[in-house]
């Protein structure tokens, strides 16, 4: 049973070879992006840094970061319980394959995306006056790792739909 059209394979077999790249690059991409969290809510907490989501007017207060940070995140990563939910699908995925564990990785990247860009800081950072050379590399690299977490989960997915042909 050898054959990667099959989706059956033999008891003791690897699982479709073209997924473990995808499986390992995953884990490589939303590893460093949780990196890259952990890093904006330690830089947030000490700075104070709330979140700031000015479309929607919500807007966090600097005396309060530590206790928004737990449901609506800081001004320079996601919620804490989105990072925990994050940690918790990267342990699962390194143990082995994981479609739940590949697609919540990719639902959270999904959402991160739009929470960094609606972001204040984020804006302000990427702007030409509002460069910082703490904050910038963070907001860019957190939204680009959240993206790649997203596309890679979708690529994932379409192999898996296709049996893995994609």
């Amino acid at each position: 049973m050898s054959d990667r059209w099959n989706r059956r394979r033999e008891p003791g077999t690897p699982a479709v070879r073209s997924r473990s790249p995808l499986r390992r690059l995953l884990l490589v991409v939303s590893t460093a992006q949780l990196g890259v969290g952990v890093a904006g809510q330690v830089w947030a907490l000490r700075d104070g840094h709330p979140f700031d989501v000015a479309v929607l007017h919500w807007r966090g207060r600097p005396d309060r970061v530590g206790r928004d940070s737990w449901l609506f995140g800081t001004g320079l990563s996601a919620p804490v319980a989105m990072l925990v939910a994050q940690a918790g699908a990267i342990a699962r995925l390194a143990a082995g394959p994981s479609r739940a564990a590949t697609d919540t990785l990719g639902l959270l990247g999904a959402a991160m995306v739009p929470g960094y860009v609606l972001e204040h800081e984020f804006r302000e950072a990427t702007s030409a006056g509002g460069r910082d050379p703490v904050v910038t590399p963070l907001v860019l690299a957190g939204s680009a790792l959240a993206a790649l977490m997203a596309g890679i989960a979708v690529r994932d997915r379409l192999e898996r739909s296709l049996g893995g042909a994609a």
